[in-house]
């Protein structure tokens, strides 16, 4: 690290934990942010400021004006931009110190598998459960952690996927393949804090995962009611005859 970069990430490098080796481990670390919509804008912004040292963002949808409620790596002149474009802008403002890679497209499984392999960390920004079960399967295939979050009304939820973890559970586990109906932000709304507060949780337990500090949420889901301000802690265990990582699990 230059001095520059010791200034900069200073505030980081004075807690004990975290300290130079922990900071250096960011600076040489790649994560994948899946989605730049309303957890997308603050992940990418504080792993951006936090100085991990490259970023791949996909998404392959452009800002729009409804997004600005919530969207806050976007701005109100990149209407009608990519997101891609409009995020890279803003991240490369904040910290012109780090790499940013752009996919405006949605890959198909062997691209993605290609394109995240070398990836240290993916973060799961998306906002259908399409999308949720295909980077499921990368995670599992790529042996790549999974930061996962979501929001809606007043509510989000977030948990780790590391199938790195004999006893980590995954998406699959959780959530039945049987393209249910779901709930999206358009149709039922979402109060624009929720997302900074799921978004900021997932980009913490990003740091965490990549500096190789504290207790990640593998293994427990957590749940936000917004409106009385209240968490919850779910244990999450592997389903034994899970279709993605069933054969993963060590069979007692």
């Amino acid at each position: 690290m230059n001095d520059e970069q010791l200034l900069r990430y200073s505030r980081h490098i004075l807690l004990s934990q975290m300290d130079i080796e922990g900071q250096q481990r960011l600076l040489d670390s790649h994560v994948m942010i899946i989605g730049l919509g309303g957890l997308g804008a603050p992940v990418s912004m504080y792993l951006a400021a936090s100085g991990v040292g490259h970023l791949t963002l996909v998404d392959d949808d452009v800002v729009e004006l409804a997004n600005l409620q919530r969207q806050i790596v976007h701005t109100h002149k990149n209407i009608g931009r990519k997101k891609v474009d409009s995020a890279f802008e803003q991240l490369h403002a904040l910290n012109p110190d780090i790499a940013i890679d752009m996919i405006d497209e949605r890959l198909d499984k062997p691209a993605m598998l290609a394109a995240s392999r070398h990836v240290n960390v993916i973060v799961d920004c998306t906002d259908n459960f399409e999308t949720r079960f295909f980077l499921n399967e990368i995670s599992r295939e790529n042996q790549i952690p999974l930061v996962s979050g979501a929001a809606i009304r007043f509510d989000g939820q977030v948990t780790v996927y590391d199938p790195r973890q004999a006893d980590s559970p995954c998406y699959r586990c959780l959530y039945e393949d049987k393209g249910e109906l779901q709930e999206t932000c358009s149709e039922s709304g979402v109060f624009a804090p929720m997302l900074a507060m799921i978004g900021g949780t997932q980009a913490a337990e990003t740091l965490k995962l990549l500096a190789k500090i504290g207790t990640p949420l593998t293994g427990r889901l957590l749940l936000l009611d917004g409106l009385s301000m209240s968490w919850r802690e779910i244990k999450l265990k592997p389903d034994p005859s899970c279709p993605v990582c069933a054969d993963s699990h060590h069979h007692e």
